[in-house]
């Protein structure tokens, strides 16, 4: 006789508050709620020491520093038990790949064209958290992605989606357009069903990484990717990428649009993401001259606003010297001058670009080495 053994049933009370959870989270606005054990052994911890230690992590120094904090959900707070771990579609309303075909216009990451959705989802976490403490008497905690908790691999294990070939979470539902948020809690609540992989054989998420970010699958060189260089990296761009960004001044969405599994995320039904119309594809002629003040007041609210007014004229000047549009050196001029020298050594590089061997007679007294490595 064969005996088979099944998973105890958790009491019925316990599937009630996790109903009751996932009803108000999705009253809220979040997309997606699911559950995960914030106990269990996971081998995530090592996969980001791996990476650390490869200094794929370029100069994003804070990763090295909170890697023991993000070796596992408990690092960050011994008590947790469990993970309410929540999505909201920001899927976009036309192909972020439209963006790419007009160099004289700018192309922003989807996420960046509307409010910083790190403060959206903070307040809803923070609602919802509370609601849970109140209702439950169980203490809480709230994480957005700013905190170090490795979100995407706990989302698997929540069910939400899994981790893609390009390191992001790809939904059935969504596709690859979900930000997440977590709340941890000492209430004992039985996981979801983690999600498997459905990349298959498709690799279209590497091949179309326009500076081969990718050694492998699952794996990002983060110095060699565009979000990394136009959002992380403060000082001049490696040459070797800057001609690959294009028109990109933020961000990179190309290896997220082209994931298969977003034709679902286009037939849902909800609302999505609110762009600003100011920053659906910007003139390049536009942004360049913005100082400090009138970036400010575009970017007030929005995540670009964090990178600061030298390096976002800096990504717009390597577009304008991609564009081949000698015309935008009536923009780029001036900035030859600015008292930043990212930018001047950005407006170096475009004026040559656009002129060639005829920017020389543009060259300026110039004190600072990287500005004059542009010049030579």
């Amino acid at each position: 006789m064969t005996i088979s053994i099944s998973e105890p049933t958790p009491p019925a009370s316990l599937l009630a508050i996790k109903d009751e959870i996932r009803a108000e989270a999705l009253k809220l606005g979040f997309s997606v709620c699911g559950f995960a054990s914030a106990t269990d052994a996971w081998p995530n911890g090592g996969w980001l020491r791996e990476f650390v230690q490869a200094e794929r992590h370029g100069a994003m120094g804070w990763m090295e520093e909170t890697l023991e904090r993000r070796s596992h959900p408990t690092a960050m707070w011994t008590d947790a038990k469990s993970a309410v771990v929540l999505g909201v579609n920001y899927g976009p309303d036309i192909d972020p790949l439209e963006q790419l075909a007009d160099p004289a216009r700018a192309a922003i990451s989807v996420y960046a064209q509307g409010d910083d959705y790190h403060d959206v989802i903070k307040k809803r976490l923070k609602v919802l958290a509370g609601w849970m403490h109140r209702r439950f008497g169980q203490e809480v905690k709230v994480f957005v992605d700013t905190a170090p908790l490795l979100e995407k691999p706990l989302a698997q294990r929540a069910g939400l989606g899994w981790q893609g070939k390009h390191t992001n979470l790809v939904s059935r539902q969504f596709g690859s357009w979900l930000f997440l948020g977590s709340v941890l809690t000492t209430l004992d609540l039985p996981a979801d069903d983690a999600e498997v992989d459905h990349c298959g054989s498709c690799r279209a998420c590497l091949d179309v990484c326009p500076t081969n970010a990718f050694p492998a699958p699952r794996q990002l060189d983060a110095r060699r990717c565009i979000s990394y260089l136009t959002i992380e990296l403060s000082g001049p761009i490696p040459a070797e990428f800057r001609p690959a960004m294009g028109n990109r001044i933020y961000g990179c969405d190309d290896c997220l649009a082209v994931c298969p599994w977003n034709k679902f995320a286009s037939l849902s039904n909800e609302a999505k993401l609110v762009a600003r119309e100011a920053l659906r594809q910007p003139s390049l002629a536009e942004l360049a001259v913005l100082d400090d003040a009138a970036f400010r007041a575009l970017f007030s609210k929005n995540p670009i606003k964090r990178i600061g007014r030298d390096r976002f004229v800096r990504n717009v000047l390597y577009a304008i010297g991609n564009s081949g549009d000698a015309g935008l050196m009536a923009v780029v001029e001036p900035l030859l001058d600015d008292p930043a020298p990212v930018v001047r050594g950005a407006a170096v590089w475009a004026a040559r670009r656009l002129l060639g061997d005829d920017a020389a007679a543009l060259k300026r007294g110039e004190n600072d080495e990287s500005v004059l490595a542009e010049w030579s």
